[in-house]
């Protein structure tokens, strides 16, 4: 037992184990870099960098096979490495002070990168000029939502989310009189007329029965990854009550506006839309500026002028939010991060981050602890040198 432990203790504080990290670490940037002209930035940080391990799919199988340590499983190896390092082999002197705080300055940004993938949350928040909204979107996230909108000033609403659909779920909540099951869910797919796609063969005659997809019918296409195209994911349900079917449903995120029924006596809306996350304040686009160098259509400058307003009644100020001057409130940053062509829409870059410190933290250790080092070394050369003039002349 105690052998063991002695090598398991070897195992994690070898050199030759932080050596054949970094090359893995390498090569797998390496890796991930030349995937990403084919997954796009997104898909390759979840498969290569958030991961324990890099799957391969066998092609025309679907069979997933790991081929290579991800960056969960190398980060935490070299955090490991670095940790036990530092209890079995430095000591807790000045003269390894330097050395000490650069190390573990690295220790520190392995767990900001770590905090960051595990915490990090990003949304965007698109506004039309005068528009006021508590609420941002996600990227790639979806949800179907069930509303019920009878009270005038307040509505009910049922969201499942996206992981859910895609297993096709039966759905009986207490906020709704009636079963939600998904017959047919498609991650990335595109609306065709229905008479077109019958008489071309290219999707199932067996659509919707109620609502706007009773002309439609979903055409089934390969999930995206790039980072500049979208997914637009759509489904098939049937709605069921005490009293038997309310039919067969479509919906998408192409479809736009939501589907609105009545059923005893109430009235309800669906619809599949982008992931909502809320806020406990509001902005209110007052002005979108969108400057140009003089004579061209190169872009200069462009911000928003928003008012933003907290429910508990504390905030209520206006904030110019520019390209390198982003908003910080309540834990979450708001950055211009575009805009449409109609120069009267913004849209912010609304990230969560609780963990964005640690890595201008851990820079700021690793440059004292390398600035200690070499000024310990540099002080210790000219003692020495010091030394032998002083033998020398005498």
């Amino acid at each position: 037992m105690k052998d063991s432990l002695l090598a398991l203790r070897s195992f994690f504080v070898s050199i030759r184990l932080t050596v054949v990290l970094l090359v893995l670490s390498m090569l797998l940037v390496f890796v991930a870099t030349l995937d990403q002209v084919n997954l796009g930035i997104w898909a390759v940080q979840e498969k290569y960098f958030r991961s324990l391990v890099v799957y391969w799919t066998i092609p025309g199988s679907g069979l997933a096979i790991p081929v290579f340590p991800g960056g969960y499983l190398i980060g935490g190896l070299l955090l490991a490495n670095l940790i036990c390092a530092h209890i079995y082999r430095f000591r807790l002197t000045w003269r390894k002070a330097g050395l000490q705080m650069a190390h573990a300055g690295i220790i520190l940004l392995l767990l900001g990168e770590l905090f960051t993938g595990l915490w990090q949350r990003e949304s965007f928040m698109r506004m039309d000029q005068g528009e006021t909204k508590s609420f941002s979107e996600s990227f790639h996230a979806v949800e179907l939502v069930i509303m019920d909108t009878t009270e005038p000033d307040a509505n009910r609403v049922v969201a499942i989310p996206e992981a859910m659909l895609a297993d096709r779920p039966r759905v009986q909540h207490p906020n709704l009189p009636f079963r939600v099951e998904i017959k047919t869910y498609y991650p990335n797919a595109t609306l065709q007329m229905r008479a077109q796609a019958v008489a071309e063969a290219t999707a199932s005659v067996s659509v919707a029965t109620m609502g706007a997809g009773t002309q439609l019918a979903m055409i089934p296409l390969p999930i995206t990854y790039k980072h500049n195209e979208r997914n637009t994911p759509a489904l098939l349900m049937e709605l069921s009550g005490t009293e038997g079917s309310l039919g067969t449903w479509m919906a998408s995120v192409q479809l736009g506006a939501p589907q609105s029924f009545t059923h005893q006596g109430r009235t309800y809306e669906i619809a599949l839309r982008p992931k909502r996350t809320y806020h406990p304040f509001s902005m209110t686009l007052n002005k979108f500026s969108h400057d140009k160098y003089p004579g061209t259509e190169i872009p200069r400058n462009f911000s928003s002028l928003v008012r933003l307003r907290s429910e508990d009644g504390q905030d209520d100020r206006e904030v110019l939010i520019l390209m390198n001057t982003p908003l910080r409130h309540r834990g979450q940053t708001f950055y211009q991060a575009g805009f449409d062509n109609n120069d009267t829409t913004t849209i912010l870059q609304v990230v969560r981050n609780p963990s964005w410190l640690l890595p201008y933290i851990s820079c700021v250790m690793m440059f004292v602890g390398l600035l200690l080092e070499f000024g310990q070394g540099l002080a210790g050369y000219f003692r020495r040198r010091k030394g032998l003039l002083t033998a020398a002349a005498s």
